[in-house]
């Protein structure tokens, strides 16, 4: 029993131990093409447009397999009773063996290959294909959609993280000028209020990382969604807003290319393809159709002569056969009507999807000019916001300046460091946006 408890002892500290180790978070150190790759591999979105692809292709392989020969085998077995004959009437009747034998059996094989059928075996070959290009595009667009969410959430992690530091130096900041204060005060140089209000702007700041630093762990739990991790997995992003910014010039091929490679404009073409298909099968089914069939097969007892002879034969066949449907003269013409008119719809809408993608390509290379520039004047505004406050701080703690105007100018070094950070996290975000409608993310 001693060498029980013993053993006892010994493990369950090892046990104890493992339980925070369980209880930690995953963490990953990623970099933007990370994130992407992971998201391609694991995004449920994605696998499940990816699924759809294969099964389209499945349908086309199909249709493929369609133009092969119908080939179709038949057997029976039956055995009858005995024939009942009757002689002036119902009331005098008599039965007799099926002649020549009560038994019938058949085994044969059929075949059938479509010579010609107005092109709409081809034009449903055609549609699947159609279909499966359409099923390509989608998983495209859908990837393209889940990059540009997941590089959304990536970004704004590293705005959050970035205003977290900013937010914390100001905090440091106003902890230095709190002690300060303090000090002025003990020694009568400012007044009680003044002293108040700088702790009162402390607080709201530790507020501001709070809330701040909950903003960043929900950013970090939407892209653990989009990539399909667990739930409490930390992201530590490795790329920064501080990267160089493509070039204006560089974008123009993007822009000016939008309205032929956006993947809007791409499906509106697939859509018009698939619809003048349509058409085209309509218009097969105005023509015949002629199929080469045969058949042969063994059939018992012998019914080809008078009287049948108990015994078994096989013949075969092979001959062709031509069909025309006069109906359809009459029934196709609304449906070709129907089909034209919605051609015409695909074409407007087209011509309007092209627009479209052009001018927001236009317009996010506008706002992405835009960013650079406001990237620019913020830079400078750090440099002038930064010596102000240190003018005005001095000026303070010299009884020269009020502390309202002590923390305005550290708002204001605030503010322009806020705006360095969103405007290079915009410009990044409209670059990325531009790819995609332009059908290269």
């Amino acid at each position: 029993m001693k060498s029980i408890i013993k053993q006892v002892l010994i493990i369950l500290p090892a046990v104890l131990f493992s339980f925070p180790l369980l209880a930690q978070d995953s963490v990953y150190r990623m970099s933007l093409r990370d994130v992407l790759e992971l998201a391609r591999q694991k995004n449920r979105q994605i696998n499940i447009a990816q699924t759809e692809e294969d099964a389209v292709d499945a349908d086309l392989r199909d249709a493929q397999l369609s133009k092969l020969p119908q080939v179709n085998i038949n057997g029976s077995y039956q055995r009858f009773s005995k024939v009942t004959l009757y002689d002036g009437g119902l009331s005098d009747g008599h039965s007799i063996r099926r002649p020549p034998t009560p038994n019938s059996a058949a085994l044969g094989m059929e075949s059938a290959f479509t010579l010609f059928a107005g092109g709409r075996q081809n034009a449903a070959i055609r549609e699947q294909q159609i279909r499966k290009d359409l099923a390509s595009l989608n998983t495209l667009d859908l990837s393209g959609n889940i990059f540009l969410q997941a590089i959304s959430a990536y970004l704004n992690i590293i705005r959050l993280q970035e205003q977290d530091t900013v937010i914390n130096e100001q905090i440091k900041r106003a902890e230095t000028r709190v002690k300060n204060i303090e000090t002025l005060f003990r020694n009568q140089r400012v007044t009680r209020s003044d002293l108040l209000r700088a702790q009162l702007i402390l607080d709201n700041q530790r507020l501001s990382r709070e809330q701040n630093e909950n903003d960043l762990a929900i950013a970090i739990s939407r892209l653990n969604v989009l990539l399909d991790l667990p739930r409490r997995t930390q992201i530590i992003p490795t790329d920064t807003v501080n990267g160089e910014q493509p070039g204006p010039a560089s974008l123009a091929d993007l822009v000016n290319n939008a309205r032929e490679t956006s993947y809007a404009v791409l499906r509106s073409r697939q859509q018009l393809k698939l619809q003048e298909n349509r058409i085209k099968a309509i218009k097969g089914a105005y023509l015949p159709t002629l199929q080469l069939y045969s058949a042969y097969g063994v059939n018992y007892p012998n019914n080809l002569v008078f009287p049948p002879v108990d015994q078994a034969y096989s013949v075969g066949f092979i001959g062709v056969k031509a069909q025309y449907s006069l109906s359809s003269l009459y029934h196709n013409k609304n449906k070709e009507k129907a089909a034209k008119l919605r051609l015409n719809a695909l074409q407007t809408q087209e011509a309007a999807v092209r627009d479209d993608a052009d001018q927001e390509a236009n317009a996010l290379y506008i706002k992405y000019n835009e960013s650079l520039n406001r990237i620019s004047v913020a830079r400078s505004s750090i440099e002038q916001a930064s010596a102000n406050y240190r003018i005005v701080s001095a000026k303070y703690f010299n009884q020269l300046a009020l502390l309202t105007d002590l923390l305005d100018a550290d708002n204001l070094y605030l503010e322009s460091k806020y705006n360095l950070i969103k405007s290079q996290t915009d410009a990044l975000a409209f670059y990325y946006r531009l790819l995609y409608t332009s059908g290269k993310l």
